[in-house]
């Protein structure tokens, strides 16, 4: 299987390929030439039914990992997707009521669901630079989960040096504690003076520089990667096949649209996956998108949901590529558009196309600080921010059809707003519990791409 990009990039690229460089040279994301489909659902079906680990196996093979990087070096990554993740061996689906059930995706190393897709790309990233003997450079945002999953899964690697980008105070501060603790030689920590969408930003800076190029292989780790996105397809199907439920919706709480995508990955290549709902916090540019057909771009909101602070999500550029019928060129005007002016009004056409794929909805934090609550009185579970956003937009489409809402952090990673609203502390961890006083590593900087650049030169020398 080989892949292309979404602005028109058109030189195929093995699945290692798109992995190692990230971004297309255009500046697009990566996306199959074509998508492996099970016609009937069956072969998917059945495979969803069985062990994690060979569900993810099978999902690598259709897109091409074990022709690109081999039998051995897949099932590694399948393996620690499973050993990483999973309780007790099985999905982790919670049923809250009879047509809503939670998808527990907090537990492995970090407490979140990045974990999941990490532990995968961090074994494949080693076997594509072990191919040929190099050494990589990665780059990454985040608004929290992101940079904590990857400084646990590639620190200490001797092929990768990894450089995290975080807004400075808008993290928690055990999100924060996760990344700078961490004593790896290989791995730098940059809080930035700004917003996710600007430490975002630097790092699409950094992957297209060529004075970085130069130096050897540069790529990232965020979601843009579609390595990383891939990581995240077989959790779909597993809980749609342990739910029970004939096509159940899933219901995702949503920052840079790379765990709704995968979702959509998931259905387009024939999974049991009815409908995909992007429920927003107050950072609601995609929401408002999707439904109004206008993209704009405002500051981002400080919220309790700190990982879905984005006001400019990247994957939203696979989805239009898609949902357009894959027009690369339309695709690359609207967002060289978006990216020069931050405003920009979708076709009529395209918005229809946009809503036949996805749904949207935002969620305010009352609301989110009240659905933390009714979850506890009404089935006896605590629930982070971010997951009550998910929860919370499911209750308002209502209970008549199965949905899936997904959990996608710890609650304990959220001590503050939890507390807040339910009168008292969750329960906490001995994962979180054993970062508190150890030696915190961080570099700062001000919001500006010419000090990123010259920080990440410094360390990738």
């Amino acid at each position: 299987m080989n892949y292309v990009g979404t602005r028109g990039f058109h030189e195929p690229r093995s699945f290692a390929g798109a992995l190692l460089d990230g971004l297309a040279p255009d500046g697009g994301l990566y996306v199959p030439e074509q998508y492996p489909v099970d016609p009937t659902g069956s072969d998917l079906f059945a495979a969803s039914q069985g062990p994690y680990e060979d569900l993810t196996y099978q999902l690598l093979h259709m897109f091409g990992v074990v022709d690109s990087l081999g039998f051995d070096a897949a099932h590694t990554a399948a393996q620690r997707t499973s050993t990483a993740f999973l309780r007790d061996g099985a999905t982790p689906l919670t049923q809250l009521d009879d047509n809503l059930w939670l998808l527990e995706l907090y537990h492995g190393p970090t407490l979140a669901f990045k974990d999941m897709a990490m532990q995968m790309i961090a074994p494949l990233t080693d076997a594509a630079l072990a191919q040929n003997g190099e050494k990589l450079t990665l780059v990454t945002a985040t608004s929290g989960d992101t940079g904590a999953a990857a400084v646990r899964a590639f620190a200490g690697s001797k092929h990768v040096r990894l450089v995290v980008f975080h807004p400075l105070g808008r993290v928690s501060p055990v999100q924060r504690l996760q990344m700078t603790t961490m004593e790896a030689d290989n791995v730098l920590n940059v809080g930035v003076e700004g917003d996710f969408d600007d430490c975002q930003r630097i790092v699409k800076r950094l992957l297209g520089e060529a004075s970085l190029k130069e130096r050897g292989l540069i790529s990232s780790v965020n979601s843009i990667n579609w390595g990383r996105l891939l990581g995240q397809v077989p959790y779909y199907l597993a809980a749609s096949a342990a739910s029970g439920a004939d096509r159940p919706d899933f219901v995702v709480p949503t920052g840079n649209f790379g765990d709704a995508f995968a979702g959509w990955v998931a259905r387009k290549i024939g999974g049991d996956i009815g409908d995909l709902h992007a429920a927003v916090n107050s950072n609601d540019a995609l929401a408002l998108a999707v439904n109004t057909g206008h993209y704009l771009r405002r500051p981002a909101v400080e919220t309790a949901s700190v990982s879905m602070d984005v006001q400019a999500p990247s994957n939203f550029e696979r989805l239009v590529y898609e949902a357009s019928g894959r027009h690369a060129s339309g695709t690359q005007a609207l967002f060289n558009d978006f990216n020069a002016t931050g405003d920009v009004h979708l076709s009529p056409d395209l918005q229809s196309a946009l809503q036949a794929e996805v749904s949207a909805s935002r969620v305010d934090e009352a609301t989110t600080k009240a659905t933390i609550k009714t979850v506890y009185e009404r089935y006896g579970k605590v629930i982070c921010p971010h997951t009550a956003v998910a929860v919370a937009a499911a209750f308002e489409r209502g209970l008549d059809k199965p949905q899936i809402a997904l959990a996608t952090a710890h609650p304990a990673k959220f001590p503050a707003f939890v507390t807040d609203a339910l009168g008292f502390a969750p329960d906490v961890p001995d994962a979180i519990a054993q970062l508190h006083g150890q030696k915190e590593t961080i570099r700062e900087i001000r919001n500006d791409e010419f000090a990123a650049l010259e920080v990440v030169k410094a360390f990738a020398h």
